[in-house]
Formats: C-alpha cells, sequence, structure tokens
C-alpha cells in the first residue's frame, strides 16, 4: 500500500509538472498561418503511409506523380496595349498509324498528303503529321496464373528483348497478373530492375485479364510522361476473374490517347474461341495486332516484330470538326493512297471517346 500511495503522489507530480511546461512551449509556439490548407484526406489516389509496397499492391491502387494534360492550355501573349492576353490553343486527337502493302510489308516512305483521316465518316483537316521514331510509355503486362509456370522464362526473355529493341527512351512498368494484378515495377528504362520486376513469378490463381488490361491503361493515364502509349500482353487463357468484362474494357481503352494494344495469345489448339476473340478485338480496337502463336517459342520472334511495328509508325494529328461537348463515341477512319501501290492498309485505333484530347502545343511527344 505504502509503495503504490507515494508512486501515486510522484507519478501526480510529474504530471503536473509536464502540463505545465506543455502550456508554456504552446504559448511560446507562433500561431499557424491563416492560408495554410489541411492535408488531403487518404484516398485510392493518395494512400496513408501505412499502405504496402508497391510490389504488393494491385496496380490500380498505386500512387504516383501525376501529369495531367489539360482540355486546352493557354498561352499568354502580349498586345500593343502590354497587357496579357490568354488564347485558347487548338486541340487535337492524336493517332499512331502503321501502314501496310498488301503483302503485309511496312510502308514507312509516306508524306502527309498521302493520308486521309475520317471521323464520324467526315473527312478532317490534318493539323500536324510526323514520321520518326519517337520514344513510347510501355506496360509489359503478362499473365502470372498456374498455367503459366511453364511459359514464363521465354515469355520474360521475349519481353526483355522487346524492351532492348525498342527506343533507348522508352519508359515502360511491368504488371503481373493472375486473379489480381500488381505493379511490380514502375515506369524505368532500367533493364535489370524490369528483369528482376518479371521474375516475380508465382503461376497460381485465375486469370483477371481484363482488369490488368483496364488497372494497366489507367495507371499510363495518371502517370505517363509520354504522350504514344503501348500495352504489350501475354496470357494462355480466357478471362475468368475480371470484375469487368470484354465489353467495358474495351471501352476503357478507348478514351483519347490510350494505349495500343499488342496481345500474345499462348492458346494452343484448344477450344478457346473466346480467349481469342477477346485478345483480337481489344488489338484491332486500339489499332493494335493480336498474335496466336502456336507454341511459347515463337513469341520472342513476335516481341521483335511489335518493336519494329511501334518504331515505325506515323504520327497524324487532326482537330476534330465536331465539337467536344457533343460527347459519345466518334469513329475513326485513316485512308492512305500513293503512286506506286495498289492497296494500302492504315492500321490505327477505331475510335474514341471523346474529353482527353491533348493541347497542339505538348508536341508530339
Amino acid at each position: 500500500m505504502h509503495l503504490r500511495s507515494s508512486r501515486a503522489q510522484l507519478l501526480l507530480i510529474v504530471g503536473f509538472i509536464l502540463l505545465g511546461l506543455a502550456a508554456a512551449q504552446n504559448a511560446a509556439s507562433p500561431a499557424p498561418p491563416a492560408a495554410s490548407s489541411p492535408s488531403p484526406a487518404p484516398s485510392a489516389a493518395n494512400p496513408p503511409a501505412a499502405t504496402p509496397p508497391a510490389a504488393n499492391r494491385p496496380a490500380s491502387t498505386v500512387s504516383a506523380p501525376t501529369q495531367t494534360l489539360p482540355p486546352a492550355s493557354q498561352e499568354p501573349d502580349t498586345g500593343d496595349s502590354g497587357v496579357f492576353v490568354f488564347k485558347k490553343e487548338v486541340q487535337e486527337v492524336v493517332l499512331h498509324a502503321t501502314v501496310v502493302d498488301d503483302k503485309q510489308h511496312l510502308i514507312t516512305s509516306l508524306e502527309k498528303s498521302a493520308f486521309t483521316v475520317f471521323e464520324n465518316n467526315q473527312p478532317q483537316a490534318i493539323t500536324s503529321f510526323r514520321h520518326e521514331d519517337i520514344p513510347v510509355a510501355m506496360g509489359i503486362v503478362i499473365d502470372n496464373s498456374g498455367s503459366m509456370r511453364e511459359k514464363r522464362e521465354k515469355v520474360n526473355r521475349a519481353a526483355i528483348n522487346l524492351v532492348r529493341s525498342s527506343n533507348p527512351e522508352d519508359q515502360v512498368f511491368v504488371v503481373n497478373f493472375n486473379d489480381e494484378y500488381y505493379l511490380d515495377q514502375d515506369f524505368t528504362s532500367n533493364i535489370a530492375k524490369l528483369k528482376e520486376a518479371l521474375d516475380k513469378v508465382e503461376s497460381r490463381g485465375g486469370t483477371a485479364l481484363y482488369d490488368a488490361i483496364v488497372a494497366s491503361a489507367d495507371h499510363m493515364k495518371r502517370n505517363a510522361r509520354l504522350q504514344k502509349k503501348v500495352l504489350f500482353v501475354v496470357t494462355d487463357g480466357e478471362d475468368n476473374a475480371s470484375r469487368e468484362n470484354l465489353e467495358q474494357a474495351v471501352r476503357r481503352v478507348q478514351q483519347e490517347n490510350g494505349p495500343t494494344i499488342y496481345a500474345i495469345g499462348l492458346l494452343g489448339e484448344e477450344k478457346q474461341k473466346r480467349a481469342r476473340r477477346a485478345l483480337q478485338t481489344l488489338a484491332e480496337h486500339t489499332g493494335g495486332i493480336a498474335f496466336l502463336p502456336k507454341t511459347v517459342d515463337e513469341v520472342d520472334e513476335i516481341s521483335k516484330t511489335v518493336a519494329h511495328d511501334i518504331r515505325n509508325q506515323y504520327t497524324i494529328g487532326y482537330k476534330p470538326s465536331t465539337p467536344k461537348s457533343a460527347g459519345g463515341y466518334r469513329t475513326i477512319r485513316v485512308e492512305a493512297r500513293a503512286h506506286g501501290y495498289n492497296k494500302l492498309t492504315v492500321r490505327t485505333r477505331s475510335g474514341y471517346y471523346p474529353g482527353e484530347e491533348r493541347s497542339s502545343s505538348s508536341g508530339a511527344n
């Protein structure tokens, strides 16, 4: 009893001393400035400090510095009066187009005059045109489900060779997916880091293909610093775990300035018609290609074809004749005609949902 009473008194005295010191410190501290604003509450886009590392989180929850292109930029201009006047820049829809002849050979020597762009079947005036190898923001999205276990080594090697064959200024991230999807490496050009991310093979669970593609496209939209975007997708089965369906996934990647999808389906001779259709639909609507090799041994050569395709595209910009406020889906068709060629086919996105046009002053890359 005695011991407890003495301790209680001592603690009480110490408490009074600490309270006095705290009050004196508060009185001496300056008040915070009136203009300061509270920090934003944690959200999916701004996770709290306790969020697990990126390598252990779904790609859609990863927070990174966001660079969003505004719908229209405004540049200050000085008139005769010396007063700054803000002028609205012309907005463009930007297309990345591949041209092949009737033998599927790439045609890389066409001039601007060879192209005609149609939006909703109406011809559009081309406002910018480039044909040069510009760097891309690329997402490597690889199936990590149980059935991929024996294929991952060759797939990983092909993915690294794709990066090595691409523009050295490309920025690449890696998403591995099974019934969940994980951003195992954010944007980088470091081959060693990309290889380490690809080597995180778990090979278990189902196949959430659509969710992984949508999350990867969204990550690009929020964080890519390069205007040209590509997703390189490899899977060996039908989606059986996504919350999104095929139609929803196609719509999400068809936002203006969305990625071009190059897909490889290691589907063998099995009855996987829906899986083939899904990959072909995603690729065709975004201006890419779906490859359906018979064996995994073909994947490395396909990756070189993809790199060659990406580096030999035309970049075409046009100002839509229909105002953005009209909304709704816009179909796109591009035709090319040139002397000496019987038939030219232009592969680009089949349409877009308006709302993400970039300012023409931001440059093609």
